[in-house]
């Protein structure tokens, strides 16, 4: 039975700053706006958060139910190294979901932004059939897809949109955010890219291949940077994204010099830590912007 650590640990703390970094780009492109709703900001929050707690349960039980986690380099695995029943990770995943639609739907009745619960419905399925159902698309390189959409544009955009109309930094913000949160993915499937190969889970790293998953990572990590340069054009302290440069270094070595396995942790983390610090950079600088 797995203690209560291992259960916090399946939860993938570290996976949570890709739920708040684009509630804080949101937030921040509302308030540039002078339209701003700390109480729609915080709910906002919270539905990110226990919509990637679910993902991260959810990815655990459908994954180890397959089999694909039984050899694993990374947090704990609670299905796979059969630390926790499985029933017992699906209903965690389904809790976690449930508390989203909860505050999800109190959110869209205060804000009225009705369109909201249909979006908010194809996104808890699609963290469901990522790795769940017969033909997960996470499987097939489609992971990537669905975190740009959903942990970039929708969290984003969606959180704005509660409170005001979307502007050009708003996009901006989003595309960028989606892009790094993206690289997160793409430095974990890099390094899973030998267990996945074995047990047939197709994801874009191993359809890429080693090498040109690398330059993927990069790519997109310099995707957020271009919208940096994009979102100053509406408030020139949006360039304080930039002092997030130095925090590139680290993740960026890892998977430049051709690490694997537990060597590209820090890449995980690096980039993890990168998002966050991005997007809070942005989403002050957004802020400032309607002072200026």
């Amino acid at each position: 039975m797995a203690t209560l650590a291992q259960w916090i640990e399946g939860a993938r703390p570290r996976t949570l700053p890709a739920a708040i970094s684009p509630i804080l780009v949101g937030a921040g492109a509302a308030y540039q706006t002078g339209e701003f709703v700390w109480g729609y900001a915080a709910l906002a929050a919270l539905v990110a958060l226990a919509l990637q707690v679910g993902v991260n349960y959810a990815n655990d039980y459908s994954d180890g139910v397959r089999g694909t986690d039984e050899v694993r380099v990374g947090p704990v695995r609670l299905v796979g190294q059969r630390l926790a029943a499985p029933r017992s990770v699906k209903v965690a995943a389904f809790t976690a979901f449930a508390i989203a639609g909860v505050l999800g739907l109190t959110l869209v009745t205060l804000s009225r932004l009705w369109v909201m619960i249909p979006v908010g419905a194809v996104a808890i399925l699609a963290a469901w059939y990522y790795t769940g159902g017969s033909r997960p698309y996470g499987y097939l390189g489609l992971g990537e897809v669905f975190v740009f959409v959903f942990f970039g544009l929708v969290a984003t955009l969606g959180t704005m949109a509660t409170m005001t109309s979307l502007t050009a930094a708003g996009w901006w913000g989003a595309i960028g955010v989606g892009a790094i949160a993206s690289a997160i993915l793409v430095a974990n499937n890099l390094r899973d890219i030998p267990t996945d190969s074995v047990t047939g889970k197709r994801t874009l790293a191993v359809r890429l291949g080693d090498r040109r998953t690398r330059i993927f990572y990069v790519a997109l990590i310099g995707v957020a940077f271009v919208m940096t340069a994009l979102a100053a054009l509406t408030s020139p302290f949006a360039l304080l994204a930039l002092l997030a440069a130095p925090l590139v270094a680290r993740p960026a070595r890892a998977v430049l010099s051709g690490a694997t396995g537990r060597d590209l942790i820090p890449a995980l983390v690096g980039t993890g830590v990168l998002e966050l610090a991005w997007s809070a950079l942005l989403a002050v600088g957004l802020a400032l912007g309607h002072h200026s």
